[in-house]
Order: C-alpha cells, then structure tokens, then sequence
C-alpha cells in the first residue's frame, strides 16, 4: 500500500462503496449494467472495510476507540444506503429490505451492547459474516444479470432478491434472539440480586 494512503482512506472507500452500491442498484431500474456496477462497488466496499483495521495495525497506526466508532457507524450508514437502493430497484421489494434493514441494525445494537456489557466483540454469527454476504450479492448481481429478477419456488415467482431476503430476515431475527437470550442470562448470572 502506498505510503500515502492511510487507514482513513481506506475506511472512506469502503463507505464510498457501500453508497455507489445503493445507487446502482436504484439505477438497475433504468439499465442492467448497474448491477456489474453494484458488483464492482460491493468489492471497492470489501477492499476498503476489510483492509483499514489491518493497515493500520500493519503501521503501528492504532486508533481503538476512534476506529470501532467511525468503522461502526459508517457501516450503519452504509448499509443503509444499500438497502435503500435495492427498496427503490426492480430487484427488491420494498418490505423485504426495510426488514432486512431494521434486523441488520438491530443486530448491530446487539454486537455494540455486548461489547460494552461484556467486554466481547461479535460480528460474525454462524460463522456468517459480512464478507459472506458480500458474495452472495455479487452471486445475486449476476444471476439477476444473466438470467432476470425472477427465481421459481414451489411453483410460483418470486424476485430472486426477496427470496434471498427473507431467508436473510429467517436467519438474522433467530441470530437475533438467540444472541440476546444468550447475553441475558450471562448477564443476569453475573449481576444476581
């Protein structure tokens, strides 16, 4: 990596990538190459957000707090825009990605509220973490590509994307649950009265 490029930078391009992908996805309404650029934009997305702890880790350039903070809430924003943009696109239906939003979320208040209540950090459940998501939508960019929006299920049509979604919406809210059930009792065994 360049010497002048920092783990700020790098931390932007993820963001930057999060926020083109929303777009693109609301621009595949009007022209399918939005989603190779969805496609493109989710991976400038990885580079970014999987690379910034590490060089700055790499350089002795440790920021722990400023790091966790900026990471989070960017990834917050972020994700929102991405699933905005697929609320507003052919891919989608609107209810499944504002779902999936509000689970992601809810999640995310979860992983910040263990941190600070137990002192660990979890992003990943099941061993699924965000880079698996990211491939999935690069698979989904390009099914929806190469074959359309719709996938058959049981005799019927779906958006390929809301069949995704809520399997998506299935597995977080029982992460979801199994995660705060978990955390409560930890908790309350910690601290009986």
């Amino acid at each position: 990596m360049p010497a002048c490029v920092n783990s700020d930078h790098l931390t932007a391009l993820g963001f930057l990538g999060m926020v083109l992908t929303g777009l693109c996805y609301w621009l595949s309404r009007w022209n399918r190459w939005a989603l190779a650029g969805a496609s493109l934009c989710i991976f400038l997305n990885w580079f970014g957000d999987s690379l910034d702890g590490t060089l700055a880790r790499v350089r002795n350039r440790l920021r722990p707090r400023y790091g966790f903070y900026i990471d989070h809430i960017l990834d917050a924003f972020g994700t929102s825009f991405l699933l905005i943009g697929l609320a507003l696109s052919p891919c989608m239906t609107a209810w499944v990605a504002i779902s999936l939003l509000i689970l992601i979320l809810l999640l995310s208040i979860q992983s910040y509220l263990a941190t600070y209540a137990l002192g660990t950090f979890q992003l990943s459940f099941w061993k699924f973490s965000p880079t698996e998501l990211r491939v999935l939508l690069i698979a989904g960019n390009t099914a929806l590509f190469l074959r359309g929006p719709l996938a058959r299920l049981a005799g019927h049509q779906f958006l390929l994307f809301d069949v995704g979604g809520v399997c998506g919406i299935v597995g977080m809210a029982a992460m979801l649950i199994v995660a705060t059930a978990r955390n409560t009792v930890t908790l309350y065994r910690a601290e009986r009265l």
